[in-house]
């Protein structure tokens, strides 16, 4: 059986049919161009039995391209009305049953994602995707990759690297689960409605192994919030409040091998890490 994509004129009439008017609240721009959803999916190497978490499945556009593949979806949706209908939609459009799992929940809150998913391909909005796709790297560590579309400077600053002004507390928390590295650019033009901001896709590839444990993680992120909170400030004053004393960080940072005189951007995310676990044996 064969899957069918939704275009511009199949979208704009389904969100007539569910009174669903894309708003900047939710940051939802609905991509209505079959040719950028393959794009997406092929930049995410989906291949036919695989299990895809998609976040924000919306009409059901990048859904389809993704089901088109021969894999199946697990669809975390927000909005009860897109819920309902997107399973209808799977199914008219040639979807095979038990392919297509949707999920009503906020993706900000979710813990159980059916049939442990290994992949997440996602358009997801601009104002909520760095605390979405740290909350389900944390959250499902059966995911293995993925790649999402974002707004380009987000995607920037999550694959930016040490030394340059857009590496900042994301580009650090993201690295911790793994690489990430720009995949492809996105028109405005095959967005309804059309955004005002570029958009680029970003991907990641999970490490094989853990970078550290449970605790190890929250204390190098605190760390990492600190330095960048006072991103101007040498590290030995920017993490001052978190040691006790200006004298006291440098005595930490010397013993992770960390000059105190160096910024927040000149660490790696392991630098972090070797601060995090120097602390905690402290």
């Amino acid at each position: 059986m064969t899957v069918s994509l939704l275009g511009a004129t199949e979208i704009r009439r389904l969100a007539a049919e569910l009174d669903v008017t894309p708003t900047k609240k939710l940051g939802q721009n609905f991509v209505v161009d079959a040719n950028t959803v393959r794009k997406i999916v092929q930049a995410a190497d989906v291949q036919a039995g695989e299990r895809v978490v998609e976040i924000g499945p919306g009409l059901g556009s990048l859904t389809l391209a993704i089901l088109e593949t021969g894999a199946s979806v697990t669809a975390v949706e927000i909005d009860h009305r897109l819920v309902e209908r997107l399973p209808q939609t799977a199914a008219e459009r040639g979807v095979p049953d038990g392919a297509l799992t949707v999920v009503d929940a906020d993706a900000m809150r979710v813990t159980e994602l059916p049939g442990d998913p290994t992949v997440l391909v996602a358009n997801l909005p601009y104002n909520v995707s760095v605390p979405v796709l740290l909350h389900f790297l944390e959250t499902f560590p059966h995911l293995q990759r993925g790649v999402v579309m974002v707004q380009a400077e987000v995607a920037e600053r999550l694959a930016a690297k040490p030394g340059s002004k857009i590496y900042g507390a994301p580009s650090v928390k993201a690295a911790w689960y793994g690489p990430w590295r720009l995949t492809g650019n996105v028109s405005r033009q095959v967005f309804w409605p059309v955004p005002n901001v570029d958009s680029l896709l970003v991907g990641f590839h999970r490490d094989p192994e853990p970078r550290g444990d449970e605790i190890e993680r929250r204390r190098t992120f605190e760390i990492v919030d600190a330095a960048f909170n006072q991103r101007r400030k040498m590290l030995r004053q920017a993490l001052s409040g978190i040691f006790g004393s200006s004298a006291e960080a440098s005595a930490v940072l010397e013993a992770a091998g960390v000059t105190p005189t160096a910024r927040g951007e000149d660490l790696t995310v392991d630098d972090y890490h070797r601060i995090a676990r120097v602390r905690q044996d402290g």
